[in-house]
């Protein structure tokens, strides 16, 4: 392997090892213990909403309906919580089933009727969003204190959104890498016409793909509500920009084909890893969405450059005719 093939392969990891050092050196303060597992916590949710989008991309297609996913179901569960009076427990529940719920019209609208994924998305993005904002007459909402208490909550001193973020994670290792549906997926993200040709259940995967990424953006936003015990108007608008960023910056590919849990992780944490970063050195705050921005650009040519090698190194292992 190459030093060019190595940098490519492990990108993410390098890229996420040169913020840490370039923020310990320049805000020593940014390594303090305290201080990485507040970053890891802030990524928690980011980071979930990341791993359904994995699933998507390794299929070439795209979801920009998270951001409005982690708001409306997060929302019906709380307008339960605060009408019917029910637990946390019975209210995750109803969020999750919300967003597998928006996530199955996405299917609907993208395997059936054969729209587009971006428009298809881009116009649930709206509807959802209106939806919530019709359903709360655009007020906030105020979660009981069990769901703080839930938020705030730790495991072996470990917080409960960081362990949400890791099961959620471990799951969808699991069922990438050691299930058959995984390799369906990665199937069909590498060749989709060879996939359909195999017999592969393409439109079953197709579709399930985005019920697994609109429900992980409901967890989601049900995790970042437990830490802060509200909701408004504008929760989770523009998330999804962060939630492809981590994705595509962790390793997955906006063609299709490659990327995995691990993806998701590391994306994750690295985007909340400069968000804090910035303000650990004092950026000035009109400056940092450049520098997000920046980052956002370099993981889509990352993105690029990583599929020109691996087309090059295809090419270069077909082997001539006898």
């Amino acid at each position: 392997m190459t030093p060019l093939d190595f940098a490519v392969r492990y990108t993410a990891v390098l890229i996420l090892a040169l913020i840490v050092v370039i923020f310990g050196i320049v805000a020593p303060a940014f390594l303090a213990p305290g201080s990485l597992m507040s970053t890891l916590k802030a990524a928690s949710f980011i980071g979930i909403a990341a791993v359904g989008m994995v699933f998507v991309l390794l299929t070439a297609g795209i979801d920009l309906s998270v951001g409005s996913a982690m708001y409306l179901a997060p929302v019906i569960a709380g307008i339960a919580m605060q009408r019917l009076g029910i637990d946390v427990a019975p209210a995750l529940l109803l969020c999750l089933l919300v967003g597998a719920a928006i996530g199955l019209v996405n299917a609907i609208l993208i395997v059936r009727l054969r729209i587009v994924p971006f428009i298809a998305t881009l116009a649930m993005l709206f509807l959802v969003r209106g939806l919530g904002i019709w359903s709360t007459g655009s007020r906030q909402i105020d979660f009981p204190a069990s769901m703080r208490a839930f938020g705030q909550s730790a495991l072996f001193g470990i917080p409960m959104p960081v362990i949400a973020f890791a099961i959620v994670a471990a799951a969808a290792h699991i069922v990438l890498a050691h299930t058959a549906f995984g390799r369906h997926i990665y199937a069909f993200g590498n060749d989709a016409e060879a996939a359909r040709k195999a017999g592969l259940p393409v439109r079953r995967m197709q579709a399930a793909v985005y019920v697994i990424c609109s429900t992980c953006a409901a967890l989601a936003g049900f995790v970042l509500i437990s830490q802060i015990g509200r909701i408004d108007a504008g929760f989770g608008e523009g998330r999804e920009f962060d939630v492809i960023t981590a994705a595509v910056l962790g390793g997955a590919s906006l063609f299709g084909g490659i990327g995995s849990a691990v993806s998701a992780v590391l994306g994750a944490v690295t985007v909340q890893a400069v968000k804090a970063g910035l303000v650990y050195a004092g950026v000035n705050l009109y400056l940092q969405p450049i520098v997000q921005g920046a980052i956002i650009f370099l993981a889509v040519f990352l993105d690029g450059l990583r599929a020109i090698r691996m087309e090059k190194q295809a090419r270069r292992s077909i082997r001539p005719l006898a």
